[in-house]
């Protein structure tokens, strides 16, 4: 804002002209116009003589400068602060600004209603059409310059509003201030606010249907917010920051993912280690990118899956309950810091997905719910857009704004910060009408069924266009139901996702690997029935965050027996998981066997690797486990093909012993993998094998590097040509107690 003298002063009679309609201006000095353009800014021209209209609260006086010459002081028709006046001399309107006179002294403006729209024509024909890929490009605020201007832009969706304006730190948070113009085409209102500059407060206070006042409401497109429990969105703009991850793009998007190994951490980025000496705060994006990166590429994982990062008010939900689901979470520093974040995981050599949550949101008053005081993003009738397990209310899926406002909101994320895919969670809430209600709760689709077709459209559409639009990424389903053809394409009837959380092998495995080892041979069918439908779908064998809260305990506080057996059975188990067929996922702690349930409000318990072998040893087991199952193609590349896996035995219930083969494309890759889910070693053991030669193992899950008592097969063993389980050769073997082993032909394996 500039001060100085004025130049010169035009003075002398001017022509007559008509003074704003005094209804007109009360509306507008009392928040309630919907029109404010058609009232303020300047007017007139050619045949018209020209006025200029503002309203400032406060202000004593105001004069019309263009360039530094002062051509006309406005007249105060409203004690309230409202100016008018003509512009003598002038036919042409011209850009100009206003110098306004305040108690301490007079600053230069520049006036909002004096620049066009904001959104061009094709713009708002698409955002009316629900089919702008990039929404985020146009809603929110973006830091920009119009005209020569530098300020802000801001645009926010609100139909059924009869007035919104941008309030903040620049304006008193006085909804009275800047008004904005509707584009009625597209429910859509805009402005430019001159000086508005990044690191500005905002919100935008509405006026509902029938004008009254709503709570102030966060921008749904916010890039940035206030760290919570302060509730402000923040003026940023669209993250700017040079991606130095061309080739892992470019590898990416070669071959197929199905045949990729992959092996995902799951982390909560808020727990997993903090800083006790500064008042166990979380660690920064910058921060986690200098150890958490190393440790899960160190640890050998090729993915990293972090919970819901999108801002949300309560930290208690995980992430589960976002409000902006375009901000990256200011707990853990800026939108360029976690830009910076996946880039460095990306130069390390680890993908990244995201837990998205495009099922439900959460109720705060800030938030979505009753946005422009209709039911906007959610439905009406409660018994279509309330979830009765979370309290939360459920996207309209149906409303065309509102899929274009979900399915832009994944394309933001896979487009602006180059995250590798998306998780999407509660897919089985979103596909069921009646899912978690009983009858009379629930209102059927437009065929008497229970599907929700609006919601399978979306689903359907989502994955069309994240696979179309950033070829190479990945979208895989929380879905707990028998629901058909999850992880299959669209024009095959599917739903499109790339994989499926296998929650049936999970369940089953579990409840298994929690029997004392005596009763397990009366309950085998929970270790092989997953293989009845393990083709079904693309799966990810899941051992989540879900299995260690709310009194489910940790991992291997699930597994029976003392110290050493929890730890032993622990180890078998996870040699199991990661020669199953199936994609791997664990959440963070797992990996080295803690054993308290996870708190999201504590780190986790690394101490526990420097106390005793136990710990350290199922650690060293994890990583080792990770890279024999990113080097034996036979452990990854056909997952999620029939022809991957053969039983050699699953017949041995006394024994609770069994056997399997995994192949890949080439007959000559194979591994062999026993498992004995008991204390008893068993020594002279005979398991048929394609071949005889030198099968080295490569994997003990009892060795004592791993904490095991050193049971085993010297590294190796030779098979002979004795026929067994329809196999001309077999391997006469010592099996440890509660132990995996993992065998390869020597002439297939490295080195």
């Amino acid at each position: 804002m500039r001060q100085g003298s004025v130049e010169s002063i035009v003075a002398g009679p001017t022509e007559s002209w008509q003074r704003a309609d005094p209804g007109a201006v009360q509306a507008i000095v009392e928040g309630r116009h919907g029109d404010p353009f058609a009232v303020l800014g300047m007017h007139g021209g050619g045949d018209q003589p020209l006025v200029v209209r503002t309203f400032q609260p406060g202000a004593r006086t105001v004069r019309v400068l263009m360039d530094e010459r002062l051509v006309t002081e406005l007249e105060r028709t409203h004690p309230a602060g409202f100016f008018e006046g003509p512009i003598p001399r002038h036919r042409e309107r011209f850009a100009y600004r206003l110098r306004v006179g305040w108690s301490d002294g007079d600053r230069d403006i520049e006036d909002p209603y004096r620049f066009p729209p904001v959104l061009g024509d094709m713009d708002v024909y698409l955002l009316a059409e629900g089919t702008h890929l990039r929404l985020y490009e146009k809603l929110g605020a973006h830091p920009r310059e119009l005209e020569g201007v530098s300020g802000t832009s801001f645009a926010v969706w609100a139909p059924n509003a009869s007035r919104v304006s941008v309030i903040g730190d620049f304006n008193g948070w006085d909804g009275r201030r800047h008004p904005m113009r509707k584009r009625v085409e597209a429910g859509v209102w805009e402005i430019f606010l001159p000086g508005v500059e990044p690191g500005a407060l905002y919100k935008f206070e509405l006026l509902g249907p029938s004008g009254e006042l709503l709570p102030q409401k966060a921008d749904p497109f916010a890039f940035a917010t206030e760290r919570p429990p302060s509730t402000a969105s923040v003026v940023h703009g669209l993250v700017d920051w040079r991606f130095e991850d061309a080739a892992w793009l470019a590898r990416r998007r070669a071959g197929d993912h199905r045949m990729k190994p992959i092996s995902i951490y799951e982390c909560h980025v808020g727990s997993w280690r903090r800083v006790p000496a500064e008042g166990n705060r979380q660690l920064t994006w910058r921060e986690l990118a200098d150890t958490l990166v190393p440790y899960v590429a160190e640890m050998g994982f090729t993915h990293l899956e972090l919970l819901p990062i999108s801002e949300h008010p309560f930290e208690g939900s995980w992430g589960y309950q976002p409000i902006g689901l375009f901000a990256p979470s200011s707990r853990f520093g800026s939108p360029a810091d976690f830009a910076c974040f996946v880039d460095r995981c990306h130069q390390a050599g680890i993908g990244i997905l995201l837990d998205w949550v495009p099922g439900h949101f959460p109720t705060d008053i800030h938030g979505l719910g009753r946005f422009d005081g209709t039911a906007l993003y959610e439905h009406e009738d409660p018994r279509l857009g309330f979830h009765q397990d979370w309290s939360t209310f459920i996207y309209n899926f149906g409303r065309r704004e509102v899929a274009n406002f979900l399915w832009s909101n994944a394309l933001f994320w896979l487009d602006r910060f180059h995250v590798d895919g998306l998780r999407v969670d509660a897919v089985a809430s979103m596909l069921y009408l009646d899912y978690s209600r009983k009858p009379g709760e629930w209102i059927p689709n437009i065929h008497g069924g229970r599907e929700n077709l609006e919601a399978i459209h979306f689903l359907r559409r989502l994955n069309e266009l994240a696979y179309g639009e950033y070829p190479g990424i990945v979208t895989v389903a929380e879905e707990s139901t028998a629901w058909p053809a999850v992880s299959r394409p669209v024009y095959l009837g599917g739903l499109g996702f790339g994989f499926k959380w296998n929650m049936g092998w999970m369940h089953d495995t579990l409840r298994y690997m929690s029997k004392e080892p005596i009763h397990r041979k009366h309950h085998m069918n929970d270790l092989t029935f997953g293989l009845m439908y393990a083709w079904s779908e693309n799966f990810v064998l899941p051992l989540s965050h879900d299995e260690v809260v709310h009194g489910k305990g940790s991992l291997i506080n699930k597994m029976p027996g003392d110290v050493w057996q929890k730890a032993a059975n622990l180890r078998a188990y996870f040699a199991f998981m990661w020669t199953y067929p199936g994609k791997k996922l664990l959440f963070m702690g797992g990996e080295f066997g803690q054993w308290r349930e996870w708190n999201h409000d504590s780190s986790l318990d690394w101490h526990l690797l420097d106390e005793g072998p136990y710990h350290k040893g199922l650690q060293s087991l994890v990583r080792d486990l990770n890279r024999l199952y990113r080097e034996a193609s036979a452990l990854h590349e056909l997952d999620c093909e029939p022809g991957g896996f053969e039983w050699i035995d699953c017949s041995d219930i006394e024994h609770s012993v069994i056997a399997y083969l995994r192949k890949s494309r080439d007959p000559d890759r194979f591994v062999v993998v026993v498992c004995n889910f008991t204390p008893v070693p068993r020594h002279g053991y005979r398991i048929g094998v394609p071949h005889t030669g030198l099968y080295r193992e490569r994997v003990n899950t009892d060795a004592g590097e791993y904490g095991g008592s050193g049971v085993g097969n010297a590294g190796g063993v030779e098979a002979e040509p004795v026929a067994s389980h329809g196999r001309p050769a077999s391997l006469c073997l010592t099996l440890p107690p509660l132990a995996t082993l993992i065998l390869e032909p020597a002439a297939s394996s490295p080195g």
